[in-house]
């Protein structure tokens, strides 16, 4: 039963989180369509991350996430974010666009913690696996809108309507599929000191610090890595880099969803602190790296990609185990809502900043902006160990 609902979560959860990126994969074609400015465009992914903390935030200061039944939740959030990505299609400006991604972020605030909360009431033991296939899909659901960029191509209309599809049809295999675990904690009442008891754990301060240090550089490197290969391949003489570039950037996402996998299956053996160490010790050096391949051989750059994606993902989940583990039982659903919410304001800060120090410099020593976040996480992570 407990893999069967497994199953099931991680399903609904890769639907779900294709509404995460289906603008920022058609960008350029949103760009040209609502005539949108170009100092503007990175909050079509921006505003996303501003929507998620905000929910994120709300549902913290209200424990939502412990008052509400998680499943109910992740069906809201799937329904309400699918009518806002939806309604771009018929969004009379740029602006109104922005607002639309903004509103998908805050629905999607009940779609991401909460599924965390379901899986981690189905394991106790192996919970570093179970995290870590749910953030595999998370990461995949995320990937696949850029694989709908390169199918459907100029057509930007078609894989945004699809990414509200899925999204509803991962909502209601939630609603009516799944079942709350033996080890789910309990609804409980409002507690209004539920984020001063959490913290005062010092695992669960440890484990936030951490995350913190591996969203500097995750969504950051997730939107801007098309980019950066876009640039590297123009510089070595490549043709299409249009094409060249949305694949490398479902290639750096989609990989990391084998590598959320994997550290979940290690990190059940060896130690979660562990393996979040060593992950963010070598996607720093992917983004060292960058300023190595960047222009170089095509080959060589998109082995770099695959290496960083697969690295630079694959902790997230055992932060969220961390936590599950170290907050107060019957707050854990506010412990993890509180989590994304701080590592999420942070993404918004280098996800602004990376463009900027790519004008200052260039993309080719862009990414060096991102290389001291996961250095600090390590650190966190061998405080833990210790």
């Amino acid at each position: 039963m407990a893999w069967r609902m497994l199953g099931v979560i991680a399903v609904a959860q890769f639907l779900g989180m294709t509404l995460w990126f289906s603008a920022t994969a058609v960008t350029p074609l949103l760009i040209d369509h609502f005539q949108i400015a170009p100092d503007q465009a990175p909050w079509l992914t921006m505003a996303v991350q501003g929507g998620f903390v905000a929910g994120t935030l709300l549902s913290a200061l209200t424990n939502l996430a412990d008052l509400l039944n998680a499943r109910v939740l992740m069906f809201v959030g799937a329904l309400v974010g699918a009518c806002a990505n939806a309604g771009v299609l018929i969004a009379p400006s740029g602006s109104t666009v922005i607002a639309l991604r903004f509103l998908t972020g805050a629905s999607l605030a009940l779609v991401y913690p909460p599924a965390m909360k379901i899986a981690a009431g189905w394991f106790r033991d192996g919970r570093g696996f179970a995290l870590g296939l749910l953030i595999g899909a998370l990461t995949l659901g995320k990937a696949f809108p850029h694989l709908l960029s390169a199918v459907f191509g100029a057509d930007w209309r078609a894989p945004m309507l699809l990414a509200s599809a899925l999204a509803v049809a991962g909502g209601t295999l939630v609603v009516l599929f799944v079942r709350d675990g033996p080890f789910v904690a309990p609804t409980s009442p409002f507690d209004p000191h539920a984020i001063r008891r959490v913290f005062s754990s010092r695992g669960a301060r440890l484990a936030t610090l951490g995350y913190l240090g591996h969203m500097w550089e995750l969504y950051a490197m997730w939107t801007w890595v098309a980019v950066f290969a876009w640039t590297s391949l123009n510089d070595s003489g490549v043709g299409d880099v249009a094409a060249a570039g949305s694949l490398a950037a479902f290639l750096a996402i989609g990989s990391g969803a084998a590598g959320c996998v994997l550290a979940g299956v290690v990190a059940d053996r060896v130690g979660k602190a562990r393996v979040a160490m060593w992950a963010m010790i070598v996607s720093a050096s992917c983004a060292a790296l960058t300023t190595v391949v960047h222009g170089g051989p095509p080959a060589l750059l998109y082995l770099l990609i695959i290496v960083w994606g697969f690295s630079v993902v694959a902790d997230s989940a055992q932060f969220s185990a961390l936590v599950s583990e170290h907050a107060p039982r019957e707050h854990v659903g506010t412990a993890l809502t509180l989590q994304v919410c701080l590592g999420f304001l942070l993404t918004m800060v280098t996800i602004e900043l990376l463009p900027r120090v790519a004008g200052y410099t260039s993309w080719r020593y862009a990414s060096l902006l991102l290389v001291p976040g996961p250095l600090l996480g390590a650190w966190a992570m061998f405080r833990m160990q210790r």
